[in-house]
Parts: structure tokens; sequence; C-alpha cells
């Protein structure tokens, strides 16, 4: 189950060690190609069900390296062991693209060496743009999508496609409406309605965005991360802010779209920690879930796009056609905007997240 993201943390603006020709497997840092990966072993921390059960047996017998598996609910549960200080004991963690640069600019990852990653070719020419990490130097995207309204067409009564649908909607749609809570998200509606970006950091477009969203709370339903799909079936809401691949278009009177105004790009990635003892290790196992046949576990079983191309290509044909979201093309994709990390901002986002939901 995917973790919400939330705002980034406010992390010492260092830079990660390990210059351009590191990342591609050369100079002082390079990894032995020829290592021994029956001697090393990996810890792997990730969120729950975001990976199939029997993939570390599979890698072990495929590659020779046991792999042990934590899980963390949350971005900021896992941020927080890897930063305390020390060894955390992780060689691989999955987390969102900011947190990954957030990590990255405290220098605690080890940059990837794609020589020992030929799977990247896999993935699709715009998973190298993506802001937090352009050319994927320290992290390997692992899933994507974007957010947007997901909505009942016999409920509505016409078809939404405006974040000001979700903001102040029609009279007969109020208290059908939720919103999500997670700082990043709650403000997102607002930010794109305003025409800001959603990693703004000037206080009086925070402002704004603060005052629209107490307006909107007085026809709200709840704000809601996890069950919004369950309200939609039952009825209770007619319209909610959604991921995509929460959108249960399973259910013919569901659909999704993503408002004219725009919306995110969301990415979880794979890291690995500069402390890692087991680095070529690290890097096979990243290369194995790149396979077409491992990765497109994730978008046939989460219902989340994956940026592999080749991976893509074995999602089954009759989920396409009952999740269309997952037929989004990288380059739509890319219209929406990167979260980054916030850096000082951050308790900004954190305060008005306080007051909106306490008003």
């Amino acid at each position: 189950m995917r973790a919400t993201l939330a705002a980034g943390l406010v992390l010492a603006m260092t830079a990660c060690g390990g210059g351009a020709d590191d990342a591609r497997g050369a100079g002082p840092d390079a990894l032995d190609p020829n290592a021994d990966l029956t001697k090393q072993k990996l810890t792997v921390s990730n969120w729950d069900g975001y990976m199939p059960e029997d993939l570390p047996e599979k890698f072990k017998a495929a590659r020779g390296p046991a792999v042990t598996v934590t899980k963390h609910a949350t971005n900021e549960e896992i941020m927080a062991k890897l930063t305390a200080g020390g060894d955390s004991q992780i060689d691989v963690a999955f987390v969102s693209g900011q947190f990954a640069q957030a990590l990255n600019e405290q220098g605690l990852l080890e940059p990837i060496h794609a020589d020992l990653v030929p799977n990247l070719k896999n993935l699709y020419p715009e998973a190298g743009q993506l802001a937090y990490d352009k050319g994927n130097t320290f992290s390997v995207p692992y899933t994507w999508g974007t957010t947007g309204l997901c909505y009942r067409t016999d409920l509505t009564g016409y078809t939404p496609d405006s974040w000001e649908d979700l903001l102040a909607p029609k009279p007969q749609l109020a208290k059908k409406v939720t919103m999500m809570a997670t700082e990043r998200w709650l403000m997102l509606p607002a930010q794109k309605s305003l025409n800001f970006s959603a990693n703004t950091t000037d206080t009086k477009q925070l402002e704004q965005v603060k005052q629209k969203l107490l307006a909107a709370k007085k026809t709200l339903l709840a704000y809601d991360d996890t069950t919004f799909g369950d309200r939609l079936k039952s009825g209770e809401a007619a319209l909610v802010e959604a991921w995509d691949g929460w959108c249960p278009t399973d259910d013919p009177r569901i659909k999704f779209v993503v408002p004219k105004e725009g919306s995110d790009l969301w990415v979880d990635t794979m890291v690995i920690l500069k402390t890692s003892k087991n680095k070529e290790a690290a890097h096979a196992f990243i290369n194995y879930i790149l396979d077409a046949d491992n990765h497109s576990w994730a978008a046939s079983n989460i219902l989340y796009k994956v940026p592999n191309a080749a991976a893509m290509t074995k999602v089954d044909a009759k989920l396409l056609e009952t999740h269309p979201q997952l037929r989004m093309a990288p380059a739509e994709l890319l219209k929406n905007e990167v979260p980054v990390d916030l850096g000082d901002a951050a308790p900004a986002y954190t305060r008005i997240a306080t007051e909106v939901s306490a008003a």
C-alpha cells in the first residue's frame, strides 16, 4: 500500500559525494562488476505490499544474495531512520522522489552505477527528466503517476474538469466531496487552481492557498487519504481528490480526470545508501526489479504505472481497459509538475495543513 507523501524535511544542503563519472561506474568510487554476490546480503526497506512477497526468494535463487525486507509505513518514518546518524543497516530503500533528493543533498546516497544496472535501458526517456534527479544519478524510479478528480458519473450530473469543481462544488455536490489531508496533496488543488507551482515557497502565495482551502472546507465531506474509493462506491461521496491508481474505475460508474489546470507527477524511487557494505548486490537487486517481467508486477497489482517501457507492454489488455489511467503516456505525465524537496519552506506547509484541518 503506497505511503502518502508529505512536506519535504528540512535538511542541510550538503553536496552528495561522487561526480557524474562515479555515478556512471567510472572514477575512484567504481564498484566491482565481478563481485561474488553470494557473499553479500541485503536489507531492503519498502512499503507493505509494494513488491511481490516472493521476490526476495526469487532474487536469491537468480543472483545469490539473501534479502531481508523491512517495512515502513510512511516516507517520514524511513527518513527518520536514515537520517538519525550512523549506519541504518539498510542497503536499499524505497522513498518518494523529493525524499530521495533530500537524502542525496545530505550526502547519504550512493550514486547509481549504470554499468551495474543494464536494465536501465528499459526505462522511458522521460524517466530521466524528473526534476528532483535529472538523469537518475542517485535514484531509480519504481512507480509514477498523478493526482486528479475521481467521480461518480451518475451522481455528479456533469463531467468535472477543474480543481474548482472540488474547491467550490456545485450545490448538489456540497458535502459530497473529499480532499486529501497529507500536506502536499492538501495544498495541490488550491495551488493549481490559483496557477501557482506545487513547489511554491512564496509566502504571499501560500497565504492565498491557505485562504482558498479554508473556504473550501465549508462544502467538504471529509479529508480522506485512504477510503475515498469506498466512499464513492457507496455513494457517500460523488467527487474526490485521488491518486490515479486508487480511483476504482473497475466500477463503470466511476471515472478519473486530470483537471485542466494541471496536476503533479509523483514518483516513488529506489535508492542505495552510502553506508551499504553490499553495493554490488544492491545494484543487482535494482537491476532485477527493472526486468520487464518483475517490474510489470507493480502495474498489474498496485495499479500504478511503472516508468518501464518493456514492463508496461506486459500488462494485461483487460486491465488497461478497466483502468485507463494505466494507459497514460509518459509525455502526458510529464506535462504535470514533479514535487521537489521544499527545504526551509517545509514548516510553512505543515503549519498551513495544521491550521486548515483544525479550523
